[in-house]
């Protein structure tokens, strides 16, 4: 049994490959991760501006991180292709790092980790699932992408950092790629889809 993504119907009645990317999917793609930039560089701010409210608990602070990792989850759950998480979080991350990310160069090593991690959820269902359950524990991967790359750059052992902050980082980190990016990203494609805006992709179907 072949194991390559199906060909999926349009709503004109032809048959596109999941496989192959359309000019049209680079543009969208392109588009949401520029979106996204923008909301990246204003959400560095948020994040910096609230962390005196989270003072007493750090890693309750990561219960916000999911909106870096959305276009993870939008891009790929909209144009359906290969390489959409990882296309849209490296250049949401460039886009942030050129408007001047507080984190400088090293969100482009972010985006990377943070869009493997929900690209490999989405290959790991072979391309062909698209629903709110995929979408959560792509969501998961993503924030999975995101501790290993924070977690050693920002909080090492050396710091004086333990597992007794550590776990919770990790749990609060997962619920929210879990919550905002896989259960909010699939109903924001889903609202996308009734809209009528999505209708030259699967997605739209």
């Amino acid at each position: 049994m072949s194991t390559s993504p199906s060909p999926v119907a349009t709503p004109a009645g032809g048959v596109i490959s999941l496989a192959r990317w359309r000019t049209v999917d680079i543009v969208v793609v392109a588009v949401v991760a520029v979106a996204f930039g923008v909301v990246f560089w204003a959400w560095n701010y948020v994040w910096s501006a609230l962390d005196p409210v989270f003072a007493a608990f750090k890693p309750a602070e990561y219960l916000i991180s999911g909106v870096w990792l959305m276009p993870a989850v939008i891009a790929p759950l909209v144009v359906r292709r290969p390489g959409a998480a990882i296309f849209a979080e490296i250049v949401a991350a460039s886009v942030s790092a050129l408007l001047g990310s507080v984190w400088g160069l090293d969100v482009l090593l972010s985006g990377l980790a943070q869009g493997l991690g929900a690209e490999i959820v989405f290959a790991l269902f072979i391309y062909r699932a698209w629903g709110l359950p995929v979408a959560a524990i792509a969501g998961a991967g993503a924030a999975i992408g995101m501790a290993l790359h924070d977690i050693p750059i920002y909080y090492p052992p050396s710091g004086g950092y333990d597992m007794g902050f550590y776990v919770p980082v990790v749990i609060a980190m997962l619920v929210s790629g879990i919550v905002v990016a896989g259960v909010g990203g699939h109903y924001l494609v889903r609202a996308l889809a009734r809209a009528g805006v999505l209708r030259a992709f699967p997605s739209g179907a």
